[in-house]
């Protein structure tokens, strides 16, 4: 029993309220027009479902604050909601089905909860920090596998520079020769749940995206992978990239990526 325990029934119905809100406004036909379009649906997404999910979680732990994504990157000390209203927006706006909820309660740049709801497929993904990760009720595990030849790979495209589009690109260019397939997706957070599951074997990103980082990363750990930056320093939520990868794999996908 760790102390935040006792607030995953109130986090999985926030995450359920706000998926709740993106479901009633998702329409598979979906296929907006321009740049515009899209930003005016995807910030009414965020802004009604993070309404929804504070509306649950306002006071249940009055020690934590709310952070917003849109403010300094750097996370100060002590306890933070994190909250994606709408965790791939951009598909939900296309009628794709990859999109979520995720809520994760951070401590001083860790992790501590995580919770991600995805209503297409009806899953519920919880970890609390040290008590395991789950999917519905069942327990996650990562893969076992110990040749980088054999591996799947997932990045998710982060940045708005030249020169982190130039890295981004020399590392798929990279990974593709040495692991088995190479995917790029957005959001940040449906990379890590296939990690999480075994379904896909490493996870890098440089310029990490906050909500996805936070609530994956962490249900990614607690299935069994490794986590560090780039250079292979212990990850937190201020390091400036992030790897994440099956045991048996972490070490080779790490020479890869930082040569």
């Amino acid at each position: 029993m760790t102390a935040y325990d006792g607030l995953l029934d109130s986090v999985v119905e926030a995450a359920n309220r706000g998926a709740d809100f993106l479901k009633a406004r998702f329409d598979p036909r979906a296929r907006p027009a321009d740049r515009a379009a899209m930003y005016h649906l995807g910030a009414g997404l965020e802004a009604g479902s993070v309404a929804a999910v504070r509306e649950v979680l306002d006071g249940v732990l009055p020690s934590a604050g709310w952070f917003d994504d849109e403010e300094e990157r750097n996370l100060p000390p002590g306890e933070w909601w994190i909250v994606d209203g709408a965790e791939g927006g951009v598909n939900h706006v296309h009628g794709l089905p990859e999109w979520a909820v995720t809520i994760a309660l951070v401590k001083d740049g860790v992790p501590q909860l995580s919770v991600v709801r995805q209503p297409v497929d009806d899953l519920t993904y919880t970890a609390v920090r040290g008590t395991g990760a789950w999917r519905n009720g069942e327990p996650l595990r990562v893969s076992s596998k110990t040749d980088l030849d054999a591996a799947i790979a997932g990045a998710s495209q982060a940045g708005n520079s030249p020169g982190t589009h130039a890295r981004f690109g020399r590392a798929v260019a990279a990974m593709s020769d040495r692991a088995l397939l190479v995917r790029n997706t957005v959001p940040t957070t449906f990379p890590l749940l296939r990690v999480a599951s075994g379904q896909s074997d490493i996870f890098w990103q440089y310029e990490p995206d906050l909500p996805g980082t936070a609530a994956g990363t962490l249900l990614a750990t607690e299935a069994g992978a490794r986590v560090s930056d780039l250079s292979g320093k212990p990850w937190d939520l201020n390091s400036p990239d992030i790897l994440v990868a099956a045991p048996g794999v972490h070490a080779a996908a790490l020479e890869v990526l930082s040569s």
